[in-house]
Formats: C-alpha cells, structure tokens, sequence
C-alpha cells in the first residue's frame, strides 16, 4: 500500500527537521500515513568543492548525514519502516533541541549509541555507519527525489501523490497545532496546480532550534541563504 506522504530526508538537515516536526503533526491530524526515505546532503553536492563554496565544517556535517543513513537503512532491512520513523525522530531531537556541537560528532557510535537504545533499537546498528554497502540504496533514493523536483534543490523533498513531488517548504519554526492543517493545505494546493513551478525567498530566519542558537519562544536572526545552504558563491 502506497503511503500518503513520501518524505525524504537527511538527519542533519535543520529545515528538513523542522518541517518533519510540522508533517508528524498533520499526520497525527489527519490520519495519514508517512514513508520515510532518504536522501544525502553529502551525496547532492559530491562534485562541489566544499572549502570554497561552503561554511567551514559543512563537509563533516553533511558527512555525518550520510553515516547516520547508512544507519537508517541498516534499521529498515532489520526492523522495517515505523523503526526508521522512531530513529529519525530520536536522532533529529538529539541533533537539532540541543545545543550546538561539533558537526563530525553527529557521525560518531558515541553520538549513535544513545539514540538507538532510545528509539528501542540494538545499539549494535553502530557498525552500519561505516558500511559503505548502503550508500546505493541512499544514492538512488536520493535520485528518486530529483526526478520528482529537478536537481536544483535540497531537503526535505515531499511527495503526496504519483508525479507530485515539491522541495520544501522550508520554515524556520513550527506552526501552532491548530495552524499545522491549514499550512498544509495551502502547500498541497499550490503545488498541485498543474503549472506551478516555485514560490521562493532565499531571506531565512535562523531555524527555531537550540542548535543553531535560537530559543524555542524566540525569533531568529534574519540571513540570506543564497544558494539554499549559505554558500559562499553561486
């Protein structure tokens, strides 16, 4: 049976993060049924030349993104796909509600360990952050997610029926639960419009999360993402 929604993600993605909160709660509302799938930071930009395009430290996070879907898919294989739904909640709280940390640890069997005795997982799945076995999975369902939207995206990526598949939305913080529908909604009926292509501003807040900073009752500094990821040059 195909799910509702497909959504694909990288664990070390604050945007993804934030808007998977907002879609667990429309799910909780209307009832839907939510495939998580994959999709790596790491893998999208492996032709780019990170020292010049990026923020220090980027390389490690998204580096450590795709070592924790190694992971996920070691979960789907063992433990089916509501135990990646259960890991990626457990993995995106201790990554993104806390505080800021080293990018690189986020890839680490210390950092792992935790999560997956929380998410009620055998923290033998650590040895899966070095299998490199799974990176073809990753890969093509991370191609999946461009053939839906074209390659000049990021995460999350959302499909909500065959052929409709959209890059985003992004937010900076999370809706009012009784403002979670009606958002969705909107979303959903924009892009189901059959010559819709893109609504877009590269103006962000800095995402409502603990790592980055920001209180979860405070409004972020205002950026310009240019790029989608604040890259250095276009």
């Amino acid at each position: 049976m195909t799910a509702d929604v497909r959504f694909w993600f990288d664990p070390v993605c604050p945007f993804a993060w934030l808007t998977s909160e907002w879609v667990r709660e429309v799910q909780r509302q209307r009832r839907l049924s939510v495939e998580w799938r994959f999709i790596s930071l790491r893998l999208l930009n492996k032709d780019v030349d990170y020292d010049a395009q990026f923020p220090p430290d980027y390389e490690a996070g998204h580096t450590a993104g795709l070592r924790l879907l190694r992971v996920c898919s070691q979960v789907r294989d063992d433990h089916g796909p509501e135990a990646v739904a259960r890991l990626y909640e457990v993995l995106g709280h201790r990554i993104h509600d806390a505080e800021p940390a080293d990018r690189e640890v986020r890839g680490t069997a210390e950092f792992l360990a935790p999560a997956l005795e929380e998410a009620g997982l055998p923290t033998d799945l650590v040895a899966a952050l070095d299998d490199a076995a799974h990176d073809a999975r990753v890969q093509a369902e991370t191609d999946e997610a461009l053939a839906l939207t074209g390659k000049d995206v990021g995460t999350p990526i959302i499909a909500v029926a065959d052929g409709l598949g959209f890059f985003g939305p992004v937010i900076s913080r999370l809706p009012a639960p009784e403002d979670a529908v009606r958002l969705w909604d909107h979303v959903v009926g924009l892009a189901s419009f059959p010559g819709f292509a893109e609504l877009k501003r590269s103006l962000r807040e800095r995402p409502q999360l603990r790592s980055f900073g920001v209180d979860p009752d405070a409004a972020g500094a205002e950026e310009d993402w240019h790029g989608g990821s604040r890259r250095q040059h276009r």
